[in-house]
């Protein structure tokens, strides 16, 4: 029995890092899974995962800041299997940069996958999933969203609004059963990580000395626990956050 049988997942993002590892694992533990992400070639990996471990996936390009490109996912999604009862709102983007040297265009840019993505993606499904008997929506926000970063307001503006909108729609869809919660990751070890460290001028074994716990994340600690969070098992949880960061902000 896997914990989220007969369910039917979107993730976004799901090519590479921690949305791979959540497609996989929802795949791995029953659901039918929608992977989407503008690079198909990597997503094409992420369904090849998802089938090895006995799970069915379909992918679809999908610029998440497209209207349009949301509802025809969904309405693909919708012929080929029925309405979500699982939403990732994964996909995102970071770069480091100094304020003063920050431009407009950096704004939108960083705005307009990591904040109107997610919100793209409440505004279409939510409402869906409010026709059927609820759902949940894993909403991937960041500790920079939580915490002051350097060389990150962009992102961490971004990265805020993903929480409060969280909220927010969390206290709207209540009634309608559909939960929304957030997950804040610290450095996990993907790419992202990868640029992370170099900017930093530190290895990533060096970003983990900062953390209590003594190293940085795993994509597959923050598909655990979107796994929970989309399962049936958090059943009274909605309009919550989710850190996950080997303790550094309990400091």
């Amino acid at each position: 029995m896997g914990r989220v049988d007969n369910k039917i997942a979107l993730v976004t993002g799901g090519g590479a890092g921690i949305g791979q590892a959540i497609a996989r694992l929802l795949g791995a533990e029953g659901a039918k899974v929608v992977v989407t992400d503008i690079d198909e070639q990597k997503s094409r990996d992420t369904i090849s995962q998802i089938e090895q471990v006995g799970g069915k996936a379909q992918f679809y390009q999908h610029d998440v800041a497209s209207p349009e490109d949301w509802q025809r996912a969904l309405n693909e999604t919708q012929t080929v299997w029925g309405i979500p009862n699982i939403l990732v709102n994964n996909a995102g983007i970071l770069f480091y940069k100094e304020m003063a040297k920050t431009t407009v265009d950096d704004w939108h840019k960083m705005m307009n996958v990591n904040a109107l993505g997610v919100y793209l993606g409440m505004k279409y499904c939510a409402p869906l999933m409010a026709q059927q008997d609820g759902g949940s929506i894993v909403n991937i926000s960041s500790t920079a969203g939580l915490l002051g970063v350097p060389r990150q307001t962009l992102y961490g503006a971004s990265k805020g609004a993903v929480r409060t909108m969280t909220k927010d729609a969390a206290m709207e869809f209540a009634p309608q059963q559909v939960r929304i919660n957030s997950v804040h990751p610290s450095i996990v070890d993907t790419q992202m990580a990868d640029y992370g460290a170099k900017e930093r001028g530190k290895s990533k074994e060096e970003l983990g000395k900062m953390y209590p716990l003594g190293r940085i994340g795993k994509p597959s600690d923050v598909a655990y626990a979107t796994l929970f969070l989309a399962s049936d098992e958090s059943s009274f949880i909605t309009g919550s956050e989710l850190v996950i960061d080997g303790g550094y902000s309990a400091r």
